[in-house]
């Protein structure tokens, strides 16, 4: 029993949990308890050792109409109320026991925990602390952390409206029940900032439920200090997701637009959907007027109120016929009846028409885009996508034209909603694969790594490449999915070839959006050791936009340089295209750079071009970072780039992407 006692005793969950907990054997017997039961109870822990438990054993349970043959074998934890408990000197109280059974080293135990604290013991004040409880568990959600905001107790009410179980829950931290945008980090650092420093917070929190929804909660956040070094905080929660409903609806009740008169976006959407149920046909016009900040930056808010007014005007003077709503800041959109090249020819009436500001003309044009319903487009999002898509377009021509969807554009936009429209089902039948390519250390001319490629091919859409298929899952929120497909699959692959005597290290992309999942270490660690597989085997390749972003989120870093710290390297991919920083790279856990295949096919282009390489490569290894270089074609490029002294080659003249199958062929 030393080993689980030391165990127990080690664990900061279990130091910190603000309630007696004593570990039954599988006859009941107590084999371990904490000091808080030591306290409460008023026993030693080395006298009841061995002893049956009075509280909680096989009795007991039969009593409270459960089996302990039954509760050995559940995997859910089980819950014992109003259990009479002694504490000390004759008192006594009722209490609720949560029984959890768990195997340890192959043996069977029954952890047993009492929702109650060392005040308890004070005698009759202990009934009327009970009491509190009671009503606070009645009437709030109610949650314990321990010092470091691990989730020690969730009550049935936060249960229930979260979704959450205690299995998913409990030694969860804090950030678990919070969103990852950067403001919701922001905001809940505030909470603990607060709370740190000794004082309740209170205010409203929105929070995310298990199954992704939004709910609010009016919280009053305590900390409780029992001691210089036992400290746990409780958070009080009234849900006020109903209130908050109430008062968005109120807000977007107010469709007009106090400046134009013209209805705004809410209204806008509305609109397009009731078009869409009655199954009319339009085209849907959205306007971004051009160079507005720098139009803006030349007048003060009544001037640039006037702008608008005036500019409306002109809309509502062309399109007559036609439902106007500004849609932002500078952008207008329209549901109109009217044919293209009336509605192009707006442009030609703003030049007739100028607008006049203090006396003088202001330059002023639009970028356009028509997007017909339902010959392009079905839905009020993708009109508004493929509205945006089009203007950038049409800015990066240098605005000043209202454009339709060209074949290409429709080609692709269908192309795009397709591949939304099927990845949820090939992530479902898992019917993405993996292809790898071999990288060469030029030191021994040997493949010990290689990259693995995320591939997908679909009977009707055909291949999807990474290029095309990340930005759309990010886009749409599943790469977090694809990222999990692609770390189970590359650990098993591993596991596989470790099997076969293949010593080969994988490196994977990642994406700072699985990065955001407070989970993402958790799993990626869980997944190599299911496979028996050595973290050191796993590299994980990271862009330089990716960096930056990380280097400002605290929950980021401390996730990479824990996974650094267990034996994971990180590669900075693309390196030479992006924001090179010095201090991300002192910051970040990296130790390989590699550069970007664009530069390199250049390498035998420009001389200067060879300087830029040669230094990049000089640089790493000032730094002590492997070296890299990527999409190596020729055998010139291949040799300028050992001559350099680059650590390793990727690219076609070693081998293409290739199946798993195909690598070990090609490898023997």
């Amino acid at each position: 029993m030393s080993e689980i006692k030391e165990n127990l005793t080690d664990t900061l969950v279990f130091n910190h949990i603000p309630f007696p907990i004593i570990i039954l054997d599988k006859d009941g017997l107590v084999t371990w308890c904490n000091q808080h039961a030591e306290h409460v109870f008023q026993i030693e822990a080395e006298s009841v050792i061995g002893q049956l438990s009075s509280y909680m054993n096989p009795e007991k349970a039969a009593l409270n109409k459960h089996s302990w043959d039954k509760l050995l074998h559940t995997e859910e934890s089980v819950r014992f109320e109003n259990i009479e408990i002694e504490l000390g000197g004759g008192v006594t109280t009722y209490t609720t026991v949560v029984a959890k059974s768990y195997t340890f080293d192959g043996q069977q135990y029954v952890m047993t925990i009492y929702e109650m604290n060392e005040a308890d013991k004070d005698g009759s004040s202990s009934i009327e602390l009970n009491h509190l409880r009671n009503g606070l568990d009645d009437s709030f959600m109610l949650l314990y952390f321990d010092q470091e905001f691990l989730i020690t107790y969730a009550n049935p009410l936060f249960l229930k409206l979260s979704k959450w179980t205690p299995k998913r829950i409990l030694g969860k931290p804090v950030w678990h029940m919070f969103g990852d945008s950067t403001e919701d980090v922001q905001f809940v650092d505030s909470i603990l900032s607060t709370l740190r420093q000794g004082e309740v917070w209170n205010g409203e929190a929105k929070k995310v439920k298990k199954d992704g929804g939004i709910y609010w909660v009016e919280l009053t956040a305590i900390p409780m200090q029992l001691s210089s070094e036992d400290t746990y905080y409780i958070f009080l929660e009234k849900d006020i997701t109903a209130n908050k409903q109430a008062q968005k609806h109120l807000e977007e009740i107010a469709f007009i637009d106090p400046v134009t008169g013209l209805e705004n976006r809410h209204r806008l959407e509305q609109i397009v959907n009731e078009y869409i149920e009655e199954g009319r046909h339009f085209s849907f016009v959205f306007m971004d007027i051009d160079r507005f900040y720098t139009l803006r930056d030349v007048s003060d808010t009544d001037v640039e109120n006037e702008l608008l007014i005036e500019f409306t005007k002109r809309l509502r003077m062309y399109f007559s016929d036609s439902i106007i709503t500004r849609a932002g800041l500078h952008e207008f959109a329209l549901v109109t009846p009217l044919s293209n090249w009336f509605i192009e020819g707006f442009l030609h009436y703003l030049q007739q028409h100028p607008i006049y500001l203090q006396g003088t003309a202001v330059p002023l044009t639009v970028s356009g885009a028509i997007t017909k319903y339902p010959e392009d487009q079905h839905s009020f999002m993708h009109l508004i996508k493929a509205s945006y898509a089009t203007i950038k377009k049409v800015k990066e021509r240098g605005g000043s034209e209202i454009s339709a969807l060209t074949p290409d554009d429709h080609e692709r936009l269908s192309r795009k909603a397709a591949i939304e429209k099927h990845l949820i089902y090939a992530l479902d039948r898992k019917n993405l694969q993996l292809l790898y390519q071999p990288i060469v250390n030029l030191a021994n001319g040997k493949v010990e790594r290689v990259e693995a490629f995320v591939r997908w091919t679909d009977s009707e859409i055909g291949v999807v490449t990474p290029d095309e298929l990340i930005p759309i899952a990010e886009e749409n929120g599943l790469i977090n999915k694809i990222g999990s497909f692609v770390v189970e699959t590359a650990c098993r692959q591993l596991s596989d070839w470790k099997a076969k005597n293949i010593d080969l290290q994988i490196s994977i992309n990642s994406s700072i959006h699985e990065f955001r999942d407070k989970d993402m270490a958790k799993m990626l660690l869980e997944n190599l050791k299911l496979n028996d597989c050595h973290p050191s085997s796993l590299m994980i390749e990271i862009t330089e936009k990716f960096a930056l972003e990380a280097e400002a989120e605290r929950s980021i870093m401390a996730q990479m340089k824990n996974l650094h710290q267990e034996g994971i390297t990180f590669a900075l991919d693309d390196f030479g295209t992006g924001y090179a920083s010095f201090r991300y790279m002192l910051l970040l856990p990296i130790s390989s750079i590699k550069i970007d295949q664009m530069i390199i096919q250049s390498i035998t282009k420009q001389e200067r071009i060879q300087k830029l390489i040669n230094g990049m490569i000089q640089f790493g290894k000032s730094l002590d970072f492997q070296v890299t270089a990527e999409g190596v074609e020729t055998n010139e490029q291949f040799e300028l780039l050992r001559a350099m002294g680059c650590d390793s080659l990727q690219g076609y003249i070693i081998g293409h992407p290739m199946t798993a199958t195909d690598l070990e062929k090609w490898l023997g």
